[in-house]
């Protein structure tokens, strides 16, 4: 199981069910938090832990659904739906939002946990991954506006000739700053620093028409 310092939340307005599954889910040693309705669980705030939702389809007032949507555009908590009455198109819908899936009710223990293991996994992924970026994000920030404007044209394969001529600097000072990014980004070889800027999604500049 994923669940050393993860939550996971429990969405649903039957007061048996989510007692019945706090039960399970705290027995397996996992921390849960547990809600009635969307709006109480988007209203209150929620800690910065791995995390996922297990999330009733059909309640009163706001949809697992519309649940779905609106925790997708803030956050990246995967999503356990959990229904009594399941229809395929409900079922579709939730599976191309980002569901891990889709459980109807009564629900197997062993199904549950094993969806909410695979959430868990997801949530530890994404976290790293953001995490990961983060801190890409940061040592891009330690550059200077020009090693900024170099890097992705070095990335892109430009000669540093031609960074030079499209910077209007001398080649040598391309050279000075080449050696600037590399240990700023705590790159240990060309090759590494292309995929950070990859990673980063920058551009060359738009000031491509010299030719060397």
């Amino acid at each position: 199981m994923q669940s050393e310092n993860a939550l996971v939340y429990v969405v649903d307005d039957d007061r048996r069910v989510r007692e019945a599954l706090a039960a399970l889910l705290r027995a397996s040693g996992i921390e849960v938090q547990t809600f009635n309705s969307g709006e109480e669980f988007l209203d209150t705030p929620h800690q910065n832990v791995v995390a996922c939702l297990i999330l009733d389809l059909r309640m009163p007032g706001m949809s697992g659904l519309e649940v779905q949507r609106l925790v997708r555009r803030d956050s990246q908590i995967p999503v356990i739906f959990i229904t009594g009455r399941a229809d395929v198109p409900s079922a579709v819908l939730a599976m191309k939002g980002g569901a891990v899936d889709f459980l109807t009710k009564p629900l197997d223990e062993d199904a549950l946990m094993r969806a909410v293991d695979a959430a868990l996994a997801r949530a530890h992924v994404l976290r790293k991954a953001a995490e990961d970026t983060a801190a890409l994000q940061a040592l891009h920030q330690s550059l200077t506006p020009r090693e900024q404007e170099l890097l992705p044209l070095l990335a892109s394969g430009r000669l540093n000739k031609q960074a030079a001529g499209i910077l209007g600097i001398t080649e040598y000072t391309v050279q000075v700053h080449r050696g600037h990014i590399m240990r700023k980004m705590q790159a240990d070889s060309f090759a590494t620093l292309v995929r950070q800027a990859s990673k980063l999604q920058l551009e060359a500049s738009s000031m491509t028409t010299f030719d060397a």
